[in-house]
Parts: C-alpha cells; sequence; structure tokens
C-alpha cells in the first residue's frame, strides 16, 4: 500500500493537471488519472469531454462513486510501500470517501479553486489533449456533476486559489502538505575541507569516503586540483567531485562553483557521466579567456594558480559594471543537459533521507578571509563558505572531516616564497632525512597537480591547526602523508603498527584540535588508510 494518496479536485481549468506534471517532473510520484479509468471501463466511450462526463456519472449513480477506489485500489498494486500517488482527479464526495475509507490517514485531498472569469480564459487557451473538448467553459458546466465540483472545497485538507498563485508556488505548497521536502532537522551531510594550505590529500580522501554516500558535492574552481590514486596512473579531478570514478553517487557542482567548460567537458567524458547523474547549477560562474590573461601578474606576484578563477569571480561579483559580461552555467549549451537547479537536488535527497559528501578545495590557511592575505585563494575556503557555495544550511550538518598533513606545504615559483609564508619552512632533502625516502622521490611526487610546479614544504604548524580548528570545528581530523614521518608507516595496517613516534604526534593533534584523528592516510593508496571511525 503507497504512504500517500494524493487526490485532486477542482473545476475543469482550476489547475489540476499542472499540478500534476509538476509534481511528476519534480518528484518521484506516480500519477494516475481518473480520465484512463474510464477510458478501460468504457472502451466504446467516444473519447469527448461531454461523453466522459456523463459516462462518468452513470458510474456514479450505479456505485455512489465507489468505482473510482476499485479502479485505484486494483492501479497501486504493483507500487512499493514507500510511493507518493496523484489521482488526477475525483469529482463528487462518493469518491472521496470511498477512497479515505480504504486508505484512511494516508490521503492527502488537494481542492484547486479560480474565479469563474479565470477558468473561462483558461479554458479557451487550452492546449489540444488526447480528448475534444467542449466549445466553451459555459458548455463545460452543463454537467450537473462539474457544476458541483466547486463544493468539494469544503471537505478538502488543502484548498488554494491558484489565480492568487504562481504555478510554483502551487507547486510548494502542496509538496508541503504532503511532506516532499523531507525534514529540516535531519543532519545527512558530511563536510570534508583542508585544514593547512591545499594539497593535504582531500582527493584521496574523499575518494575513499564517496562509497558510502548518495551525493557528491564539489564547490570551488579549476584551481584546485584533487588527485586520486588509480591504476595504472592516477587521475586528477579539477571540478567534479574526487569520488566519481569510485562509486555511482550523483554529482552535482554547486551554485558557488567557478567552471572552466573545457576541463569540466573533458572529465564528464573521461569518467563517462550522463546528465541523469551529474547535476550543475544555473547559476555556477563560467571562466573566459580574458579571465586567465587577467590574472598573470598574480602568478608571478603572489604564486597564484592562474586559471581565471579570481577574476571571473571578481566579474561576477561586479555584476556586469563597466561592460563586463557575466556568463553563468545554464548560457552554454554544452552544458544545458546538466543544469538543474541545487536547491532541487538536495531537497529531493533530503526528502529521500540520502547521505551528501560536501568535497571543499583549497585549505584554511589560503581562505580570502582567514588566510594570510594577499597570498590567498579567491574564496572562503571553510566550513562556512563550502556551505554557502552549496546552498546547505549548518544545521544539515553532521560530520566535519579536516584533513592535515604531516608537513604542510606551499606552491613553489620562479621567486622562491612569494607563493605566501609558512611557518618554520624546511627542505626536501630533510624530509628525506627523517622519513627514509630518497630526496628525488620526494621531489617527484610533491609537484602540483594543476600548475606542475615544485611544492615548499615546512614543520607543521601547530598554530595553523588550532586556527583551523576554530574556524571549522572539525568533528573528525584526517591525517594523511604519516610515511613522511617514517616510510616504515606504509606497512601499518592497525594504528598500533604505526611508529611511536608517528602515534604520539596524532596524540597532539588530537589535543590541540580538539577532535579525534579517525582517518589516518599511509601512503597514496586507496587501500592505504586507517580507519578508526566509529560511523
Amino acid at each position: 500500500m503507497p504512504k500517500r494518496i494524493v487526490i485532486l479536485s477542482g473545476n475543469v481549468g482550476a489547475g489540476k493537471t499542472t499540478l500534476a506534471d509538476k509534481l511528476v517532473q519534480r518528484f518521484d510520484v506516480t500519477r494516475l488519472k481518473t480520465r484512463e479509468f474510464l477510458k478501460k471501463r468504457g472502451a466504446r466511450i467516444p473519447q469527448e469531454r461531454g461523453a466522459l462526463q456523463a459516462f462518468g456519472e452513470r458510474l456514479d449513480k450505479r456505485t455512489k462513486g465507489a468505482w473510482v477506489c476499485e479502479d485505484l485500489l486494483e492501479a497501486v498494486k504493483p507500487l512499493t510501500e514507500d510511493a507518493v500517488v496523484v489521482l488526477d482527479s475525483v469529482r463528487m464526495r462518493g469518491q472521496v470517501d470511498s477512497i479515505r475509507r480504504a486508505y484512511g490517514q494516508r490521503v492527502v485531498h488537494v481542492h484547486l479553486d479560480a474565479t469563474i472569469d479565470v477558468l473561462r480564459d483558461r479554458y479557451s487557451h487550452r492546449k489540444p489533449d488526447d480528448i475534444r473538448e467542449l466549445p466553451s467553459y459555459d458548455a463545460v458546466q452543463v454537467n450537473r456533476t462539474e457544476k458541483k465540483v466547486h463544493t468539494l472545497r469544503q471537505i478538502a485538507d488543502v484548498v488554494i486559489q491558484t489565480d492568487r498563485c504562481t504555478e510554483q508556488d502551487v507547486l510548494i505548497r502542496v509538496a508541503s502538505h504532503i511532506g516532499l521536502f523531507g525534514r529540516d532537522h535531519l543532519r545527512l551531510v558530511d563536510v570534508l575541507v583542508g585544514g593547512q594550505y591545499g594539497s593535504e590529500g582531500k582527493g584521496q580522501v574523499a575518494a575513499y569516503l564517496a562509497p558510502e554516500y548518495d551525493l557528491l558535492i564539489r564547490g570551488g574552481g579549476p584551481n584546485a586540483g584533487h588527485k586520486v590514486w588509480e591504476e595504472p596512473r592516477p587521475y586528477a579531478f579539477h571540478q567534479l567531485p574526487s569520488g566519481t570514478r569510485r562509486c555511482e553517487a550523483q554529482l552535482m557542482i554547486a551554485a558557488g562553483a567557478v567552471i572552466n567548460v573545457k576541463t569540466l567537458l573533458k572529465e564528464i567524458a573521461d569518467c563517462q557521466v550522463d546528465p541523469e547523474r551529474l547535476f550543475i547549477d544555473p547559476q555556477a560562474m563560467i571562466i573566459t579567456e580574458a579571465d586567465i590573461k587577467q590574472e598573470k601578474d598574480l602568478v608571478a606576484r603572489i604564486g597564484s594558480t592562474g586559471q581565471g578563477v579570481g577574476a571571473a569571480t571578481a566579474r561576477r561579483i561586479l555584476r556586469g559594471a563597466g561592460g563586463k559580461q557575466v556568463l553563468l552555467a545554464k548560457d552554454f549549451k554544452e552544458l544545458r543537459p546538466f543544469i538543474r537547479p541545487g536547491r532541487e537536488v538536495l531537497e529531493d535527497t533530503f526528502h529521500k533521507l540520502r547521505r551528501v559528501l560536501l568535497e571543499g578545495t583549497q585549505g584554511t590557511g589560503l581562505s580570502l578571509y582567514h588566510g594570510y592575505y594577499p597570498h590567498v585563494t579567491s574564496r572562503d575556503t571553510t566550513v562556512a563558505g563550502s556551505l554557502a557555495e552549496a546552498g546547505i544550511s549548518p544545521n544539515r550538518v553532521k560530520k566535519v572531516i579536516m584533513v592535515c598533513r604531516t608537513y604542510p606545504i606551499r606552491v613553489q615559483d620562479g621567486n622562491r616564497g612569494t607563493s605566501g609564508p609558512m611557518s618554520q619552512e624546511l627542505d626536501w632533502k630533510e624530509i628525506a632525512r627523517r622519513s627514509g625516502y630518497a630526496e628525488t622521490d620526494l621531489r617527484g611526487a610533491e609537484m602540483t597537480t594543476t600548475t606542475h610546479k615544485q611544492r615548499r614544504v615546512a614543520e607543521f604548524d601547530w598554530n595553523l591547526l588550532r586556527t583551523a580548528a576554530t574556524l571549522n570545528a572539525p568533528t573528525d581530523i584526517a591525517l594523511t602523508f604519516v610515511d613522511y614521518i617514517s616510510c616504515d608507516n606504509t606497512q601499518a595496517m592497525r594504528f598500533e603498527q604505526l611508529t611511536p613516534e608517528t602515534i604520539q604526534f596524532i596524540e597532539e593533534v588530537e589535543r590541540v584540535a580538539s577532535a579525534p584523528v579517525t582517518l589516518v592516510s599511509t601512503g597514496f593508496n586507496l587501500r592505504s588508510v586507517i580507519d578508526r571511525r566509529m560511523w
């Protein structure tokens, strides 16, 4: 038995068909039509409104309206218990009463109404349907049942004047009444952010966690490359969520994202993602070649990746000032098959009680507002900033996973140090001495994903950890690159198999961050994760 039966009533032209259409398009509901019931019962009846009205009246008189419930009971037999059924429509009280007797509290009766002048006007503009219409609205009203349909508002659970609402207003009101938007207090979202200057290994952690979620969301822009281990070679994600190739979850690019169309289309092709799986918010910003050229100075001055993200974001903020055109995702025909408002995607996901992983980019130390300005990125990289980009309320968040590496890095460039300060900078020779790795191997591995520049490295910054913990309030820490403490850690399969120095380091991280280290990455491999979570 379906969990909800929504029965619609209202005069011809009140908006029942429009509402049913939108419920089907927007939500996972099953639509049934009493017109189809009539056709099945009276195969020889002419497919003309007047004839169907008369036939329906004869059935109502003989069964006291119970025929609609009989056909409804038969039609819903194949449906699952979590199905929502919309019946378009009922025309007299006997039909409503028989359905209520059969389904009790599962029934929601929605009555739509409008003034007679509006109904006449709507009828005169009706599009051709699969039945022949009568010549005028007054001819429709000759039918005795149709004349009395408006009285059903007295017994309806919901009454809506559609001439005082937009079609979208009617949809929202009805969907709210029947519980299609879920429960706002349920915490179904986990957020993953970087705790340092980016390159903490967020992509690898996100890919490891991805199979546990139903929707993966990515914000930010192509200036952040998240590399994920694969055979025979790693894959770098710049626009799609890092778990795209690890699971079948749905994917979303948030409204606050900045898109390089060429880069995104390549990733879509590489990962064989279709429009049924990927949703791009229509208001995501598009990068132009002019944006990339404009950032050449930033590349030399502060070590920017020069991908045009900041310039595009500035154009968006200026809203077309100075004649600079603002291009959004909805403006590109190549992206249109994937366009869908993120709000709708999230509402559907929450209604179905499905889990969401929001993947942040860069790191807290690069936040436009909280980082070492001007050596920052063009967005707020904290949990709050990531949620704002995606359009998710903080009240939805269950877990915050902050990713930190044992030795933080910043990008290198032609003038060493101009990408921003780091506390107690080291060199790769020293990391090689401490870890046991060859310096050449470290240098080869530590090239930036997006710009392929050598990274700088420094001692672990405890002050930065505390700052990041204050800004993000993590529930969990994912600690990466523990093999840089000692390459012996690559052999550890359990926490107690880590070196004593590493265990002491982890315990200190937990004290400073006031959060447990529940994920420990011992190497660049999806199997090289010690998972200490209890969730």
